[in-house]
């Protein structure tokens, strides 16, 4: 069974070399969502993507794992 990873949360915060708390603190959400999202467990609204960009200073397009990406791994 694959694991299906819809974001790149992760990924990009680990780029930018932020801490999941940071964020956390940036969106006024708990650690644990933040985690949870970060692991594939449960995927952010979309509004809240926009807001996670926001933060990151990023293109909320950076935040989505495209079906390329996955064929090609």
């Amino acid at each position: 069974m694959a694991n299906k990873e819809l974001n790149r949360i992760r990924v990009v915060l680990a780029e930018l070399n932020v801490k999941n708390k940071w964020l956390a603190e940036k969106l006024n959400k708990n650690q644990s969502t933040i985690s949870l999202w970060c692991n594939n467990a449960r995927q952010p609204s979309l509004e809240t993507l926009k807001e996670i960009a926001e933060v990151l200073e990023v293109d909320v397009r950076t935040l989505i794992s495209s079906p390329k990406t996955e064929k090609a791994s």
